[in-house]
């Protein structure tokens, strides 16, 4: 899958390419962000295509929080549908994540 990813200052916006993260791609999609968080630390995860998520799709991105993590970096996300939203509610992701509405949201909550 081709994740776009821009920069702004230091921080790498990732866009999500798929509007479905699930169990058929999720591992495709950790592949696909591996060179981007080896090589950032500061990442904001546009979601805004995305309209389904399934607990494979979750666990990538667990996966990827922990990774930045690890070497003292954060995963902010934004964009997130309704129903993707009321996903990371229902199983209490909300609380794990840092979610925004928008890209800019997120970049800026890095520079506080």
């Amino acid at each position: 899958m081709e994740i776009a990813v821009d920069k702004i200052g230091s921080i790498a916006v990732a866009t999500m390419p798929v509007d479905e993260l699930d169990a058929s791609n999720a591992g495709e999609f950790k592949r696909d962000i591996a060179p981007v968080l080896e090589n950032n630390t500061r990442l904001v995860l546009d979601l805004s295509r995305l309209r389904f998520v399934d607990s494979s799709g979750l666990g990538a991105m667990l996966s990827c929080l922990r990774q930045l993590g690890a070497k003292g970096g954060d995963l902010k996300l934004c964009g997130m549908s309704k129903q993707v939203r009321g996903l990371f509610e229902l199983v209490r992701m909300h609380r794990i994540f840092d979610i925004h509405g928008t890209k800019e949201e997120a970049v800026h909550a890095f520079e506080h």
